[in-house]
């Protein structure tokens, strides 16, 4: 029994030194190869890195710095200055253009929503369905503004198909305002039903919110 462990521990210990050895071989013809390849490893990295910390983030520092006149004017409710600057300051539209998201994803959503209330509605379709945000406000908010827009252009079905992503992907008291966008749109189409069960489910859902307080004269109306 004590010489059949010591064969097979001696197997194991041959096998290992075999395969020890087949890896020193194969390191010893290949090792130019696999050095060349650590180095271009290393390279692609250092790269990336440089890149990153040397153009990438003073590229995204200068356009945050350029939307920020932008950004004040959207909140001052200036949609046509916020969009298109004055030749002094940017607006979205040039901010977009020249440096793409670096100023952050939003601005997708802001040059969107001028373009909305400015009734630029193909334009506003644009801009809010390239906006790429994953915070379920924002997000919901560019779904129902698209939405806002396909009312823009009469295109009630492509609305209610918006309306309905804007209020799966967030439950809070902004759903109320969506809940009763969605229910004209589907009034609109004819869908008494349709427009009666949001109504009703801003009432259960969302008491407290502003829609809830004038939301029976909605449910009257389609009853």
């Amino acid at each position: 029994m004590a010489t059949n462990e010591k064969t097979k521990a001696q197997e194991r210990q041959e096998n290992a030194v075999e395969q020890l050895s087949r890896t020193e071989k194969f390191y010893e013809e290949n090792k130019k190869w696999i050095w060349g390849a650590i180095l271009a490893v290393l390279v692609i990295w250092l790269a990336a890195l440089a890149y990153n910390r040397y153009v990438y983030q003073p590229k995204c520092a200068e356009a945050q710095e350029q939307a920020y006149p932008a950004e004040a004017n959207f909140a001052e409710g200036e949609y046509e200055l916020a969009l298109n600057g004055d030749g002094n300051v940017l607006g979205f539209a040039q901010v977009i253009n020249d440096y793409g998201t670096k100023a952050g994803k939003a601005v997708y959503l802001y040059a969107g929503i001028c373009e909305l209330r400015l009734g630029n509605f193909e334009s506003a379709i644009s801009y809010l369905s390239k906006y790429k945000g994953k915070e379920p406000i924002l997000k919901a908010r560019a779904l129902a503004c698209q939405a806002d827009a396909y009312v823009g252009l009469e295109d009630y079905q492509k609305a209610v198909s918006l309306y309905k992503k804007a209020v799966a992907v967030n439950d809070n008291d902004f759903n109320a305002p969506i809940l009763l966008k969605e229910g004209l749109a589907l009034k609109a189409l004819g869908d008494k039903a349709g427009a009666l069960a949001c109504y009703k489910s801003i009432r259960e859902n969302y008491p407290q919110s502003i829609e809830a307080y004038d939301i029976d004269r909605y449910i009257a109306e389609v009853e």
